[in-house]
């Protein structure tokens, strides 16, 4: 994650406001230079070092992810154990971060608890970056889920507190259902993913599948400006859609 060694390096010459910033200005230990700041730096010989716009949209990802990430486990008063042990898995399991990663996305997830600012000010934010990415947002959607999900149910606060982000994400209340009874047994969770349901005909599955198969294939979710770690987070994705492909024919005779 060659943005993470930039900014454990020292200050960065570029601005990041908002909640976001202030989060990441105080996990890392420095306070972001503003625009003059960075013009001036920029003319200046040796000058510090700069992040690229994909490094900068990778660096709000991680941040904004690791924020609600804490404000959804803080929602009803306390965080608990499952729901750190999900957050953790998430690290290690699923992003393969490294020590350094962990550490610095720790740091961000206690910076954030402690924020005054609320969970939508991170979403805001995340989503004025991530507007036209459609699978990105889709993908931050089922952190949420997963770790809301992390102790067997979701609390009417996590509750509100995602179907804010549906709003703000732009995300439909059909696509969310789906996504929430991956975690939450409502409907076929293979389905779910699918983004049918069990009265959908062969063909329109068919159709679905091969639409999921081009959004999420690898060579496509590259370049989206997704930290290296959250690329192969994305390619689990892809093989799940494939795995629920698979199930739903064999079930269907197909």
């Amino acid at each position: 994650m060659s943005w993470l060694g930039k900014m454990i390096g020292g200050t960065i010459g570029f601005a990041l406001g908002g909640p976001i910033g202030a989060v990441a200005g105080a996990a890392f230990g420095h306070t972001f230079v503003d625009k003059k700041e960075q013009a001036y730096l920029s003319s200046r010989p040796g000058a510090r070092e700069t992040l690229s716009s994909n490094e900068q949209a990778q660096l709000v990802f991680f941040t904004a992810a690791f924020s609600m990430l804490a404000k959804i486990c803080k929602a009803d008063g306390t965080v608990t154990d499952s729901e750190i042990s999900a957050v953790e898995n998430f690290m290690k399991q699923d992003l393969q971060l490294d020590l350094n990663g962990q550490q610095t996305a720790k740091n961000i997830f206690r910076q954030a608890v402690s924020s005054p600012e609320n969970f939508d000010a991170f979403a805001i934010q995340f989503y004025s970056v991530f507007n036209t990415q459609p699978r990105i947002i889709e993908l931050m959607m089922d952190v949420l889920l997963r770790v809301s999900t992390a102790d067997g149910r979701i609390s009417n606060e996590e509750e509100t507190m995602l179907l804010s982000a549906t709003r703000i994400f732009r995300f439909s209340t059909t696509d969310y259902g789906r996504l929430k009874s991956k975690y939450v047994k409502e409907t076929n969770k293979y389905y779910a993913v699918l983004k049918c349901d069990e009265t959908s005909s062969n063909e329109e599955i068919k159709k679905q599948y091969r639409k999921l198969v081009t959004e999420y294939h690898p060579d496509k979710i590259e370049a989206k400006g997704l930290p290296e770690e959250f690329i192969k987070f994305a390619n689990d994705k892809f093989k799940e859609i494939q795995e629920a492909y698979d199930y739903v024919k064999k079930e269907r005779g197909l």
